[in-house]
Protein backbone atom coordinates (compact mmCIF):
# COMPACT_ATOMS: atom_id res chain seq x y z
CA UNK A 1 0.00 0.00 0.00
CA UNK A 2 1.13 3.62 -0.70
CA UNK A 3 -0.17 5.52 1.57
CA UNK A 4 0.84 9.76 1.76
CA UNK A 5 -0.96 12.56 3.81
CA UNK A 6 -0.47 15.97 2.46
CA UNK A 7 -0.54 18.77 4.93
CA UNK A 8 -2.13 22.23 4.29
CA UNK A 9 -0.34 24.30 7.30
CA UNK A 10 -2.67 27.67 6.27
CA UNK A 11 -5.84 26.09 6.48
CA UNK A 12 -4.85 23.12 8.91
CA UNK A 13 -5.87 20.50 6.47
CA UNK A 14 -5.15 17.40 5.66
CA UNK A 15 -5.73 15.01 2.22
CA UNK A 16 -4.79 11.92 1.85
CA UNK A 17 -3.80 9.62 -1.87
CA UNK A 18 -3.48 6.03 -0.85
CA UNK A 19 -2.72 3.11 -3.59
CA UNK A 20 -2.31 -0.43 -4.38
CA UNK A 21 1.26 -0.60 -5.66
CA UNK A 22 0.81 -3.89 -8.19
CA UNK A 23 -2.46 -2.60 -9.93
CA UNK A 24 -0.96 1.10 -9.57
CA UNK A 25 -5.33 2.13 -8.61
CA UNK A 26 -4.93 4.88 -6.28
CA UNK A 27 -8.09 7.14 -4.37
CA UNK A 28 -7.92 10.59 -3.29
CA UNK A 29 -9.46 11.65 0.14
CA UNK A 30 -10.45 15.20 1.19
CA UNK A 31 -8.44 17.08 -2.23
CA UNK A 32 -7.73 20.56 -1.92
CA UNK A 33 -8.72 22.69 -5.28
CA UNK A 34 -5.23 22.93 -6.69
CA UNK A 35 -5.01 19.66 -7.75
CA UNK A 36 -1.21 19.28 -9.03
CA UNK A 37 0.42 17.72 -6.20
CA UNK A 38 -2.14 14.80 -6.39
CA UNK A 39 -1.65 14.17 -10.18
CA UNK A 40 1.68 14.49 -10.53
CA UNK A 41 2.63 12.08 -7.08
CA UNK A 42 0.03 9.68 -8.85
CA UNK A 43 1.96 10.05 -12.41
CA UNK A 44 5.28 9.52 -10.58
CA UNK A 45 4.56 6.45 -9.48
CA UNK A 46 2.46 4.91 -12.44
CA UNK A 47 -0.59 5.33 -10.55
CA UNK A 48 -4.16 5.42 -11.74
CA UNK A 49 -6.45 7.93 -9.98
CA UNK A 50 -9.93 6.52 -10.07
CA UNK A 51 -12.04 7.50 -7.24
CA UNK A 52 -12.30 11.02 -4.89
CA UNK A 53 -13.45 10.38 -1.68
CA UNK A 54 -15.12 13.26 0.29
CA UNK A 55 -15.50 12.56 3.83
CA UNK A 56 -17.93 15.67 3.94
CA UNK A 57 -19.18 18.52 2.47
CA UNK A 58 -16.20 20.56 3.77
CA UNK A 59 -17.14 24.61 5.11
CA UNK A 60 -13.30 25.80 5.51
CA UNK A 61 -12.69 25.15 2.18
CA UNK A 62 -13.39 24.41 -1.42
CA UNK A 63 -12.89 20.79 -2.01
CA UNK A 64 -10.64 19.74 -5.03
CA UNK A 65 -13.03 16.64 -6.33
CA UNK A 66 -14.76 18.22 -9.70
CA UNK A 67 -10.86 19.25 -10.84
CA UNK A 68 -9.41 15.67 -9.86
CA UNK A 69 -12.78 14.24 -11.92
CA UNK A 70 -12.00 16.45 -14.93
CA UNK A 71 -8.11 15.76 -14.89
CA UNK A 72 -8.53 11.70 -14.27
CA UNK A 73 -11.97 10.67 -14.53
CA UNK A 74 -12.55 9.59 -11.35
CA UNK A 75 -15.61 8.76 -9.61
CA UNK A 76 -16.71 11.04 -7.05
CA UNK A 77 -18.21 9.36 -3.41
CA UNK A 78 -19.81 10.99 -0.43
CA UNK A 79 -21.45 9.39 2.12
CA UNK A 80 -25.56 8.22 1.30
CA UNK A 81 -27.31 11.41 2.52
CA UNK A 82 -24.98 13.54 0.69
CA UNK A 83 -27.04 15.44 -2.11
CA UNK A 84 -24.89 17.08 -4.86
CA UNK A 85 -25.58 18.77 -8.36
CA UNK A 86 -23.19 16.58 -9.75
CA UNK A 87 -22.94 12.95 -10.59
CA UNK A 88 -21.78 10.73 -7.54
CA UNK A 89 -21.07 7.36 -6.10
CA UNK A 90 -23.26 6.89 -2.86
CA UNK A 91 -21.30 5.70 -0.20
CA UNK A 92 -22.71 3.06 1.76
CA UNK A 93 -21.84 2.10 5.79
CA UNK A 94 -19.68 -1.01 5.46
CA UNK A 95 -18.86 -0.98 1.48
CA UNK A 96 -15.63 -1.94 0.42
CA UNK A 97 -13.87 -0.39 -2.26
CA UNK A 98 -10.98 -2.65 -3.63
CA UNK A 99 -8.04 -0.97 -5.36
CA UNK A 100 -6.41 -4.18 -5.42
CA UNK A 101 -5.71 -6.11 -2.55
CA UNK A 102 -5.46 -2.83 -0.69
CA UNK A 103 -8.71 -2.32 0.50
CA UNK A 104 -10.98 0.87 1.78
CA UNK A 105 -14.07 0.76 4.11
CA UNK A 106 -16.49 3.09 4.73
CA UNK A 107 -17.63 3.55 8.06
CA UNK A 108 -20.69 6.39 8.28
CA UNK A 109 -19.40 8.91 10.94
CA UNK A 110 -22.35 11.34 11.25
CA UNK A 111 -21.49 14.56 13.50
CA UNK A 112 -19.79 16.90 12.58
CA UNK A 113 -22.00 16.83 8.98
CA UNK A 114 -24.83 14.08 8.48
CA UNK A 115 -23.48 13.04 5.54
CA UNK A 116 -19.98 12.30 7.06
CA UNK A 117 -17.68 8.85 6.69
CA UNK A 118 -14.31 7.85 7.66
CA UNK A 119 -12.51 5.77 5.63
CA UNK A 120 -10.91 2.65 7.29
CA UNK A 121 -7.36 1.63 4.82
CA UNK A 122 -6.49 -1.81 5.04
CA UNK A 123 -2.76 -3.20 2.86
CA UNK A 124 -4.75 -6.20 2.61
CA UNK A 125 -8.03 -7.27 1.99
CA UNK A 126 -8.05 -10.19 4.50
CA UNK A 127 -6.87 -8.30 7.31
CA UNK A 128 -8.96 -8.26 10.62
CA UNK A 129 -7.01 -4.93 11.56
CA UNK A 130 -7.11 -1.91 9.68
CA UNK A 131 -3.98 -0.13 8.81
CA UNK A 132 -5.72 3.04 9.98
CA UNK A 133 -8.98 5.30 9.50
CA UNK A 134 -8.96 8.40 7.24
CA UNK A 135 -11.62 10.16 10.00
CA UNK A 136 -12.24 13.39 8.55
CA UNK A 137 -14.33 15.97 10.57
CA UNK A 138 -15.36 13.68 12.94
CA UNK A 139 -12.26 12.80 14.77
CA UNK A 140 -9.48 14.67 15.39
CA UNK A 141 -6.26 14.57 17.43
CA UNK A 142 -7.33 15.42 20.80
CA UNK A 143 -10.80 16.84 19.38
CA UNK A 144 -13.98 15.84 17.70
CA UNK A 145 -15.56 18.33 14.74
CA UNK A 146 -18.25 20.45 16.23
CA UNK A 147 -21.82 19.95 15.72
CA UNK A 148 -22.93 23.63 14.87
CA UNK A 149 -21.80 25.15 11.35
CA UNK A 150 -25.00 23.70 9.59
CA UNK A 151 -27.18 25.31 11.81
CA UNK A 152 -28.23 27.79 9.39
CA UNK A 153 -28.87 24.87 7.12
CA UNK A 154 -31.48 23.38 8.45
CA UNK A 155 -30.05 20.63 10.86
CA UNK A 156 -29.53 21.28 14.73
CA UNK A 157 -26.67 21.24 16.60
CA UNK A 158 -28.12 19.14 19.17
CA UNK A 159 -29.17 16.38 16.58
CA UNK A 160 -25.80 16.27 14.99
CA UNK A 161 -23.96 16.56 18.14
CA UNK A 162 -25.96 13.12 19.41
CA UNK A 163 -25.24 11.55 15.81
CA UNK A 164 -21.50 12.22 16.85
CA UNK A 165 -21.97 10.84 20.32
CA UNK A 166 -22.84 7.48 18.51
CA UNK A 167 -19.90 7.92 15.93
CA UNK A 168 -17.43 8.94 18.27
CA UNK A 169 -18.01 6.64 21.53
CA UNK A 170 -19.70 3.90 19.27
CA UNK A 171 -18.50 3.39 16.38
CA UNK A 172 -14.63 4.97 16.45
CA UNK A 173 -13.85 3.77 19.80
CA UNK A 174 -15.03 0.20 18.77
CA UNK A 175 -11.93 0.06 16.60
CA UNK A 176 -8.86 -1.48 17.88
CA UNK A 177 -5.97 0.64 19.75
CA UNK A 178 -3.56 -0.31 17.70
CA UNK A 179 -5.55 1.63 14.59
CA UNK A 180 -3.77 4.96 13.36
CA UNK A 181 -6.00 8.25 12.93
CA UNK A 182 -5.56 10.38 10.66
CA UNK A 183 -7.98 13.19 11.01
CA UNK A 184 -8.90 16.03 7.95
CA UNK A 185 -7.63 19.13 10.08
CA UNK A 186 -4.95 19.97 12.79
CA UNK A 187 -4.20 23.07 15.13
CA UNK A 188 -5.65 26.10 14.05
CA UNK A 189 -9.03 24.97 12.09
CA UNK A 190 -11.86 26.57 13.30
CA UNK A 191 -13.47 22.99 12.67
CA UNK A 192 -12.52 22.23 16.52
CA UNK A 193 -11.88 24.11 19.26
CA UNK A 194 -8.56 22.08 20.98
CA UNK A 195 -7.16 20.48 18.25
CA UNK A 196 -3.04 18.73 18.24
CA UNK A 197 -0.24 20.34 16.49
CA UNK A 198 0.20 16.36 16.12
CA UNK A 199 -1.04 15.03 12.43
CA UNK A 200 -1.87 11.31 13.09
CA UNK A 201 -2.23 9.47 16.26
CA UNK A 202 -3.65 6.00 17.41
CA UNK A 203 -7.49 4.85 18.83
CA UNK A 204 -5.72 3.57 21.31
CA UNK A 205 -3.94 6.88 22.28
CA UNK A 206 -7.12 8.94 21.37
CA UNK A 207 -8.90 6.60 24.12
CA UNK A 208 -6.87 7.91 26.60
CA UNK A 209 -6.17 11.68 26.02
CA UNK A 210 -9.45 13.13 24.19
CA UNK A 211 -11.44 14.83 25.77
CA UNK A 212 -14.56 13.63 23.82
CA UNK A 213 -13.88 9.26 23.85
CA UNK A 214 -13.88 9.49 27.37
CA UNK A 215 -16.65 7.12 28.05
CA UNK A 216 -19.33 9.96 29.45
CA UNK A 217 -23.06 9.98 28.63
CA UNK A 218 -25.00 11.40 25.34
CA UNK A 219 -25.97 13.99 27.26
CA UNK A 220 -22.77 15.22 29.11
CA UNK A 221 -21.34 14.28 25.74
CA UNK A 222 -23.55 16.70 23.60
CA UNK A 223 -22.96 19.48 26.43
CA UNK A 224 -19.31 18.96 26.07
CA UNK A 225 -18.91 19.47 22.52
CA UNK A 226 -21.25 22.17 21.87
CA UNK A 227 -19.64 24.19 24.22
CA UNK A 228 -16.57 26.84 23.62
CA UNK A 229 -16.44 26.57 20.01
CA UNK A 230 -14.81 29.44 18.33
CA UNK A 231 -16.42 31.88 16.13
CA UNK A 232 -17.02 30.43 12.74
CA UNK A 233 -15.68 32.78 9.83
CA UNK A 234 -18.44 34.12 7.91
CA UNK A 235 -16.98 31.92 4.13
CA UNK A 236 -18.16 28.65 6.18
CA UNK A 237 -21.64 28.81 4.81
CA UNK A 238 -20.67 29.48 1.34
CA UNK A 239 -18.44 26.68 1.22
CA UNK A 240 -20.55 23.76 2.38
CA UNK A 241 -22.70 25.46 0.02
CA UNK A 242 -20.63 25.66 -2.84
CA UNK A 243 -19.04 22.11 -2.05
CA UNK A 244 -22.53 20.69 -3.05
CA UNK A 245 -22.83 22.21 -6.59
CA UNK A 246 -21.40 22.03 -9.98
CA UNK A 247 -19.21 25.19 -10.04
CA UNK A 248 -16.56 26.53 -11.89
CA UNK A 249 -13.20 24.73 -12.36
CA UNK A 250 -10.30 25.89 -10.86
CA UNK A 251 -7.06 26.15 -12.89
CA UNK A 252 -3.65 26.79 -12.06
CA UNK A 253 -2.14 28.22 -15.53
CA UNK A 254 -5.24 31.21 -15.44
CA UNK A 255 -2.99 33.85 -13.12
CA UNK A 256 -4.24 37.04 -12.15
CA UNK A 257 -3.69 40.20 -14.86
CA UNK A 258 -1.26 42.26 -13.76
CA UNK A 259 -2.51 45.68 -13.98
CA UNK A 260 -1.34 49.27 -14.15
CA UNK A 261 -2.11 52.34 -11.91
CA UNK A 262 -4.24 53.70 -14.05
CA UNK A 263 -6.30 50.76 -14.79
CA UNK A 264 -6.44 49.39 -11.11
CA UNK A 265 -7.55 52.97 -9.53
CA UNK A 266 -10.31 52.89 -12.01
CA UNK A 267 -11.31 49.21 -11.07
CA UNK A 268 -11.07 50.24 -7.63
CA UNK A 269 -13.10 53.29 -8.40
CA UNK A 270 -16.08 50.96 -9.50
CA UNK A 271 -15.91 48.74 -6.39
CA UNK A 272 -13.98 46.33 -6.49
CA UNK A 273 -12.30 45.73 -2.65
CA UNK A 274 -8.51 46.28 -2.54
CA UNK A 275 -6.53 43.36 -0.67
CA UNK A 276 -3.33 44.47 0.70
CA UNK A 277 -1.72 40.93 1.60
CA UNK A 278 1.79 42.79 2.83
CA UNK A 279 2.86 42.49 6.36
CA UNK A 280 0.97 44.90 9.10
CA UNK A 281 4.18 47.51 9.69
CA UNK A 282 4.36 47.96 5.49
CA UNK A 283 0.72 48.51 4.82
CA UNK A 284 0.79 50.87 8.32
CA UNK A 285 3.53 53.00 6.53
CA UNK A 286 0.85 53.42 3.67
CA UNK A 287 -1.95 51.82 1.81
CA UNK A 288 -4.75 52.85 -0.46
CA UNK A 289 -7.75 53.90 1.16
CA UNK A 290 -10.33 51.68 1.69
CA UNK A 291 -7.87 48.29 1.29
CA UNK A 292 -8.56 45.53 3.71
CA UNK A 293 -5.04 43.87 5.08
CA UNK A 294 -4.85 40.23 5.22
CA UNK A 295 -1.23 39.78 5.67
CA UNK A 296 -0.07 36.44 3.20
CA UNK A 297 1.95 34.96 5.63
CA UNK A 298 -0.35 33.32 8.32
CA UNK A 299 -3.61 32.12 7.88
CA UNK A 300 -4.55 34.07 5.25
CA UNK A 301 -7.32 32.39 3.37
CA UNK A 302 -9.38 32.10 6.56
CA UNK A 303 -8.78 35.22 7.78
CA UNK A 304 -9.78 36.67 4.14
CA UNK A 305 -12.92 34.45 4.27
CA UNK A 306 -13.35 36.00 7.17
CA UNK A 307 -13.47 39.45 6.59
CA UNK A 308 -14.06 39.94 2.49
CA UNK A 309 -17.39 38.21 0.65
CA UNK A 310 -17.10 35.97 -2.35
CA UNK A 311 -19.48 37.90 -4.28
CA UNK A 312 -17.23 40.90 -4.78
CA UNK A 313 -14.91 41.33 -6.90
CA UNK A 314 -11.26 41.92 -5.31
CA UNK A 315 -8.36 43.61 -6.45
CA UNK A 316 -4.76 42.58 -5.32
CA UNK A 317 -1.41 44.22 -3.24
CA UNK A 318 0.75 41.77 -2.71
CA UNK A 319 4.62 40.94 -1.64
CA UNK A 320 6.48 41.23 -4.47
CA UNK A 321 6.38 37.63 -6.48
CA UNK A 322 3.92 36.38 -4.19
CA UNK A 323 0.55 37.44 -6.64
CA UNK A 324 -0.25 33.81 -7.95
CA UNK A 325 0.61 32.63 -4.16
CA UNK A 326 -2.22 35.09 -3.17
CA UNK A 327 -4.84 34.56 -6.14
CA UNK A 328 -4.76 30.48 -5.37
CA UNK A 329 -5.19 31.10 -1.89
CA UNK A 330 -8.42 32.74 -2.05
CA UNK A 331 -8.65 30.11 -4.66
CA UNK A 332 -8.91 27.43 -1.99
CA UNK A 333 -12.00 29.06 -0.57
CA UNK A 334 -13.58 29.72 -3.36
CA UNK A 335 -13.17 33.29 -4.05
CA UNK A 336 -12.32 33.52 -7.49
CA UNK A 337 -13.35 37.23 -8.31
CA UNK A 338 -9.69 38.06 -8.40
CA UNK A 339 -9.28 40.48 -11.35
CA UNK A 340 -6.22 41.80 -11.08
CA UNK A 341 -3.13 42.63 -8.88
CA UNK A 342 -1.20 45.85 -8.81
CA UNK A 343 1.83 45.89 -10.83
CA UNK A 344 3.98 48.09 -9.17
CA UNK A 345 2.75 49.34 -5.68
CA UNK A 346 5.43 51.96 -4.88
CA UNK A 347 4.90 53.28 -8.31
CA UNK A 348 1.52 53.70 -7.81
CA UNK A 349 1.81 54.97 -4.13
CA UNK A 350 3.54 57.78 -5.23
CA UNK A 351 1.79 58.95 -8.22
CA UNK A 352 -1.37 58.70 -5.89
CA UNK A 353 -0.78 60.01 -2.79
CA UNK A 354 -4.18 61.81 -2.43
CA UNK A 355 -5.13 58.26 -2.26
CA UNK A 356 -2.66 57.21 0.53
CA UNK A 357 -2.85 56.82 4.12
CA UNK A 358 -0.89 55.48 6.77
CA UNK A 359 -2.44 53.33 9.41
CA UNK A 360 -2.45 54.50 13.16
CA UNK A 361 -0.58 51.67 15.57
CA UNK A 362 0.27 53.08 19.19
CA UNK A 363 2.13 51.22 21.93
CA UNK A 364 0.59 50.45 25.29
CA UNK A 365 2.06 53.52 26.59
CA UNK A 366 0.25 56.18 24.03
CA UNK A 367 -3.01 53.35 24.21
CA UNK A 368 -2.70 54.22 27.98
CA UNK A 369 -2.37 57.89 27.87
CA UNK A 370 -5.72 58.19 24.93
CA UNK A 371 -8.11 56.20 28.01
CA UNK A 372 -6.97 58.34 30.69
CA UNK A 373 -7.68 61.32 28.49
CA UNK A 374 -11.27 63.58 27.83
CA UNK A 375 -12.00 61.54 24.31
CA UNK A 376 -11.06 58.08 25.55
CA UNK A 377 -11.13 55.54 22.76
CA UNK A 378 -13.22 52.33 22.66
CA UNK A 379 -10.82 49.30 23.12
CA UNK A 380 -12.33 46.04 20.40
CA UNK A 381 -10.58 42.58 21.38
CA UNK A 382 -10.71 40.70 18.15
CA UNK A 383 -9.05 37.93 20.17
CA UNK A 384 -11.71 34.27 20.37
CA UNK A 385 -13.99 33.66 23.13
CA UNK A 386 -11.45 31.05 24.37
CA UNK A 387 -8.28 33.99 24.76
CA UNK A 388 -10.71 36.60 26.07
CA UNK A 389 -11.25 34.28 29.11
CA UNK A 390 -7.46 34.20 30.23
CA UNK A 391 -7.99 38.15 30.84
CA UNK A 392 -9.34 40.95 28.89
CA UNK A 393 -8.30 45.09 28.82
CA UNK A 394 -10.80 46.64 31.11
CA UNK A 395 -14.19 48.18 29.32
CA UNK A 396 -13.21 46.35 26.48
CA UNK A 397 -15.59 45.29 23.55
CA UNK A 398 -15.24 41.85 22.60
CA UNK A 399 -16.02 41.02 18.82
CA UNK A 400 -14.14 37.83 17.31
CA UNK A 401 -12.27 38.98 13.89
CA UNK A 402 -14.79 36.10 12.17
CA UNK A 403 -17.61 37.75 13.50
CA UNK A 404 -16.60 41.65 12.86
CA UNK A 405 -17.46 41.70 9.43
CA UNK A 406 -21.22 40.98 10.46
CA UNK A 407 -21.27 42.99 13.48
CA UNK A 408 -19.67 45.93 12.39
CA UNK A 409 -22.36 48.15 13.46
CA UNK A 410 -21.93 47.29 16.92
CA UNK A 411 -18.54 49.50 16.96
CA UNK A 412 -19.32 53.34 17.75
CA UNK A 413 -18.29 55.38 15.29
CA UNK A 414 -18.64 58.85 16.89
CA UNK A 415 -15.24 57.77 19.41
CA UNK A 416 -11.68 56.47 18.57
CA UNK A 417 -11.57 53.00 18.50
CA UNK A 418 -8.24 50.94 19.54
CA UNK A 419 -8.33 47.33 18.20
CA UNK A 420 -5.90 44.71 19.62
CA UNK A 421 -5.65 40.72 19.16
CA UNK A 422 -3.48 38.77 20.67
CA UNK A 423 0.08 40.06 19.09
CA UNK A 424 -0.82 42.15 16.67
CA UNK A 425 -1.78 40.56 13.25
CA UNK A 426 -5.03 39.94 13.33
CA UNK A 427 -5.63 43.62 14.88
CA UNK A 428 -4.76 45.41 11.59
CA UNK A 429 -7.22 43.15 9.69
CA UNK A 430 -9.77 44.23 12.13
CA UNK A 431 -8.47 47.98 11.92
CA UNK A 432 -8.50 47.77 8.23
CA UNK A 433 -11.97 46.54 7.94
CA UNK A 434 -13.59 48.90 10.07
CA UNK A 435 -11.43 51.76 8.01
CA UNK A 436 -12.81 50.04 4.75
CA UNK A 437 -16.36 50.16 6.58
CA UNK A 438 -15.91 54.07 7.30
CA UNK A 439 -14.78 54.29 10.76
CA UNK A 440 -13.24 57.59 10.57
CA UNK A 441 -10.69 57.13 13.60
CA UNK A 442 -9.06 53.91 14.48
CA UNK A 443 -5.63 52.41 15.34
CA UNK A 444 -4.26 49.09 16.74
CA UNK A 445 -2.17 48.14 18.96
CA UNK A 446 1.50 47.56 18.87
CA UNK A 447 2.08 43.99 20.36
CA UNK A 448 -1.37 43.48 21.27
CA UNK A 449 -2.74 42.17 24.65
CA UNK A 450 0.95 40.55 24.87
CA UNK A 451 2.35 44.15 25.02
CA UNK A 452 -0.38 45.04 27.58
CA UNK A 453 0.29 42.44 29.90
CA UNK A 454 4.15 43.02 29.66
CA UNK A 455 3.97 46.56 30.32
CA UNK A 456 1.93 45.52 33.70
CA UNK A 457 -1.21 47.34 32.86
CA UNK A 458 -4.43 46.44 34.45
CA UNK A 459 -6.92 43.42 33.28
CA UNK A 460 -10.00 42.18 34.02
CA UNK A 461 -11.14 38.48 34.57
Amino acid sequence: MFFAQYYLDCLSQASYLIADETTGQAVVVDPRRDVDEYVTDADAHGFTIVGVINTHFHADFLAGHLELAARTGAWIGYGQRARTEYPIRRLTDGERIALGDVTLQILETPGHTPESVSVLAYEHADDTVPYGVLTGDALFIGDVGRPDLLASLGVTSDELARMLYDSVQRKLMSLPDEVRVFPGHGAGSACGKNLSTERQSTIGTQRATNYACAPMSEDDFVALVSGGQPAAPAYFVHDAVLNRKNHPLYDAATAPRSLDSADFLARRAAGAVVVDARDPQDFAMGHLVGSVNVPIDGRFAEQAGSVLAADHDLLLVAPGGREEETATRLARIGFDRVIGYLRDPEETFVGAQDQVRPASRLTVDQVREALAGSAAPVVLDVRGASEREEGAVPGSLHIPLAELSRRVEEVPTDRPVVVHCAGGHRSSIAASLLRHHGHPDVSDLLGGYGAWLAAGEHVSA
